[in-house]
């Protein structure tokens, strides 16, 4: 049956259900910092630090400020192969910064720490990836107080190995033996050859009773906050203190896989980052 109404007025009718359908991002959340990368050069030092030579799970980049630049509204992470002299080598040492005399690649991570952390809220990026061997960029966060793993970790968005991970952290009954919830989805699954040239939002909700982790508006994984998840250490509550953040572009390493293969350089670019909290 055809609809008597007029047009005009279903017209008015709709521009209002327009109106006040706001979607839930506005409805719930305000934003408190961002940080779009307008500005060509470096990145803002009033938001970010650099992370500065071999740093973690034995990567093979060296970090340097040098290979993070904002061009044409984008932070943009270069991961290069470069050979750099390590100014820490000593021959024979047997600890893995020290024992390699030069790094074969270089990257950066920025991060936010002492500048800028957030307790609960939505963060959120938007961002493209590239996905090729070897590479391991992320989108994570840690927490201002204790050592990790007690002080949290959350990775909102982490890819290596042909796969796209969602992942969190807390301290268990051993010293830097973390308890994981780690799910992984292989970009197969996403049945999209053009998902890895393309942009995408990734995104977490947090609060104090929950964290939620998204690709695109699709829950990846989800985790119930509990004051005392530290086994260990309960006098640390990891998802309930304020985190930082971290852009990391790495390679290789205990995960990244060989990136022996692959063209250089290769880019981590960032259109922006967000943080929204609660009305």
């Amino acid at each position: 049956m055809k609809s008597k109404m007029p047009l005009n007025f279903k017209t008015l009718i709709l521009s209002v259900l327009l109106m006040t359908c706001v979607s839930p991002l506005y409805a719930q959340w305000k934003l408190v910092w961002s940080d779009e990368f307008d500005t060509d050069g470096p990145p803002n030092p009033a938001n970010w630090t650099f992370e500065k030579g071999f740093t973690r799970n034995h990567e093979a980049q060296w970090f340097q400020e040098q290979n993070a630049f904002c061009k044409n509204g984008y932070l943009i992470i270069e991961a290069r192969k470069e050979k750099v002299t390590n100014p820490k080598y000593v021959a024979d040492s047997k600890n893995w910064k020290e024992n390699r005399e030069y790094a074969e690649y270089t990257s950066a991570s920025l991060i936010t720490r002492g500048k800028q952390s957030w307790q609960y809220g939505r963060w959120e990026m938007k961002a493209r990836i590239d996905t090729q061997a070897g590479l391991w960029p992320a989108f994570w966060t840690l927490g201002t107080e204790g050592e990790w793993p007690d002080n949290g970790e959350i990775d909102i968005m982490e890819f290596y190995r042909g796969t796209l991970l969602a992942n969190i952290a807390w301290g268990s009954t051993e010293q830097y033996k973390p308890v994981w919830n780690s799910v992984k989805t292989p970009l197969s699954q996403f049945k999209d050859p053009e998902w890895s040239k393309k942009f995408h939002i990734w995104r977490m909700d947090w609060d104090e009773n929950a964290i939620e982790l998204f690709v695109d508006d699709v829950l990846l994984a989800s985790q119930k906050v509990d004051k005392e998840m530290n086994l260990k250490n309960k006098a640390v509550a990891p998802f309930n203190q304020p985190h930082y953040m971290l852009l990391t572009l790495a390679v290789g390493g205990e995960n990244g896989g060989d990136p022996s293969k692959s063209d250089f350089p290769a880019r981590f670019e960032i259109d922006y980052v967000k943080v929204f909290q609660a009305e």
